[in-house]
């Protein structure tokens, strides 16, 4: 439970980092995730997700 509230922490951390420091450009990214199709951004999250349980899977092996 630790190392999913660390995990959890760090997402906040690099969405803050996002919003925080580059505000024009989260919307220019918003802006975009809206004219794209619904299976390219399908496609997009299950790459991250593979990309993310491989690197957790490298990390903690």
């Amino acid at each position: 439970m630790e190392d999913f509230l660390a995990a959890i922490g760090l997402v906040l951390v690099v969405e803050g980092l996002v919003y925080g420091g580059f505000p024009g450009l989260a919307k220019k990214l918003a802006g975009e995730v809206l004219s794209m199709p619904e299976n390219a951004l399908r496609v997009a999250g299950l790459i991250a997700i593979a990309v993310g349980v491989g690197l957790v899977w490298l990390v903690r092996g």
